[in-house]
């Protein structure tokens, strides 16, 4: 009959193979530290702000107008990612990518009834995401004068380089204790794998949990070379 494993024998079996455990969480952060600075390629953020004001300052502000002004800005926020504005964009900064390639490193993000609008870029070269954020935010705010015939486009905080910049991918801390963690998974499956698959005979417990029955005695290991020096060299008795 089987019986449950106790804490004990759990750490006996991982104490016993604990050098392949250690040798594993080693190669797993390695592994993940190679990932990290050879194999990811890292990607810059650059962020530019624009404010959104319709507000006709002889007029009572109203809540009919708040309203919709937060519509205008769903419209504004598609304009930005259009050919319209990128083609602008990508012909001003000499960009050798599509309107769409460029869209898909554009996000547009506007906070829950805020007039402001963020146009986040990310790129694998810090300078030109901060171009592009710019950029993006200067061309719209000349061509939606021309669309829409108004002038409510204020840029708030232009994207600027910094002397250091930190890239948003990968987040090297984050992989690094993922690989640390999948080495340690690796290492307790093997390890309690090799011990499932061994069915050696080695302690009297064992005997006991295979057959089921008590042991009634154990039999000592004899040295028959030894033994059998001993015998010769005892005299003998006429």
């Amino acid at each position: 009959m089987a019986q449950a494993i106790d804490l004990g024998q759990l750490l006996q079996i991982i104490k016993k193979r604990l050098w392949l455990i250690m040798a594993l969480v080693i190669l797993a952060s390695i592994s993940g530290m190679i990932i990290n600075n050879y194999v990811i390629t890292p990607i810059y953020e650059a962020r530019t702000q624009v404010l959104v004001n319709l507000k006709n300052s002889e007029e009572p502000y109203s809540w009919t107008q708040m309203e919709t002004e937060l519509q205008l800005i769903n419209t504004y926020n598609v304009i930005m990612t259009t050919p319209l504005v990128l083609d602008q964009v990508i012909r001003q900064l000499d960009l050798s990518l599509t309107d769409k390639q460029l869209a898909s490193k554009i996000e547009i993000k506007t906070e829950s009834e805020s007039k402001v609008i963020n146009i986040i870029v990310q790129d694998e070269k810090y300078e030109k995401a901060v171009a592009i954020a710019n950029k993006v935010a200067e061309v719209f705010q000349k061509e939606i004068r021309n669309i829409m015939d108004v002038d409510n486009i204020t840029i708030l905080s232009a994207a600027t380089i910094r002397d250091q910049p930190a890239p948003v991918t990968p987040n090297k801390a984050i992989n690094m204790s993922i690989a640390l963690l999948i080495g340690l998974a690796l290492g307790l499956a093997i390890t309690f794998l090799l011990e499932a698959m061994d069915k050696t005979v080695k302690t009297e417990k064992d005997v006991e949990e295979i057959l089921d029955l008590p042991v009634m005695g154990l039999v000592g290991v004899i040295n028959i070379e030894t033994k059998t020096k001993k015998l010769r060299r005892k005299p003998r008795v006429s």
